[in-house]
């Protein structure tokens, strides 16, 4: 199916976006380095269903910033998802948040429920959902990972990053014909801008955790079937499902199961969308 892209001035930046399908509008906001390309074999699988509109952080590949050694704060990036939406629709759309997407996701409907029907929140990276002792251990966390990188570089970082997250690496469990995504020079300065600049936008997150009850979004907490359940991803997710009252919907594979397994979860994906209404 033919894919549109477009870009859109928003404070400070220019965002890169793409459209594909026919349907409600869906808006993937993407995790860790991954730009609009990231989730390309869910969208393939969803495009029948859904108008799935894909873009680059701000920081990322092709959404270029006025001042890129700033960064950007979570409420930043949900300003930008709040403009985009305002620029292609006028009618609530559904959202699905994988990681930080999730985190943005949830500062969005804050401040703009009107804009989202329904938001997936797929594994938040959001320590301010856990308790404040376990919060403060996973905030130092993230900073040892940054010192990490900015000290021995991404190939000593990356693997600690897994780890916290609950990624497996060498996992098999993978669907076949997968799009390669090969560890080429966009994607480590993506990784790059991701680990200096949105590493700090999680830590001092100012996310309302309480505000979240009382929105009109229809909030979907969900995660992965192999995330190990001690990991803060996983935990962030049950403690998002506690707070809202509602029954976490597990998706197949663990954090990044939205590239290791696409066709599963474009299934899972609409079962879920079908049954929020």
């Amino acid at each position: 199916m033919p894919k549109a892209t477009g870009t859109l001035a928003v404070p400070g930046a220019v965002l890169h976006y793409q459209i594909r399908g026919t349907g409600p509008l869906l808006l993937i906001s993407q995790s860790g380095e991954g730009d609009a390309d990231r989730t390309t074999d869910l969208v393939a699988h969803l495009t029948d269903s859904y108008t799935v509109v894909s873009y680059d952080r701000r920081g990322l590949s092709r959404s270029r910033l006025d001042a890129p050694e700033r960064g950007a704060t979570l409420a930043e990036h949900a300003d930008d998802v709040h403009r985009l939406l305002a620029s292609l629709t006028d009618t609530p759309a559904l959202m699905l948040g994988c990681s930080l997407g999730a985190v943005i996701g949830m500062h969005a409907i804050v401040r703009h429920p009107e804009q989202i029907r329904t938001l997936i929140a797929h594994e938040p990276v959001a320590p301010r959902l856990l308790p404040d002792d376990e919060r403060a251990r996973h905030e130092r966390e993230l900073v040892a990972l940054q010192d990490l990188y900015l000290r021995e570089g991404l190939a000593a970082a990356l693997p600690e990053i897994a780890r916290t997250l609950g990624i497996d690496p060498a996992a098999t469990d993978t669907e076949p014909d997968l799009t390669p995504q090969p560890m080429n020079a966009l994607r480590t300065t993506n990784f790059d801008y991701f680990i200096r600049h949105d590493f700090t936008a999680v830590i001092h997150d100012t996310l309302d955790i309480a505000a979240l009850k009382g929105v009109s979004t229809h909030i979907v907490p969900a995660a992965g079937r192999t995330t190990p359940r001690t990991v803060f991803d996983y935990r962030a997710a049950t403690a998002l499902a506690t707070v809202l009252d509602r029954e976490l919907q597990e998706l197949p594979g663990g954090h990044n199961g939205n590239t290791s397994h696409p066709r599963t979860w474009a299934t899972r994906i609409r079962e879920i969308l079908n049954a929020a209404g």
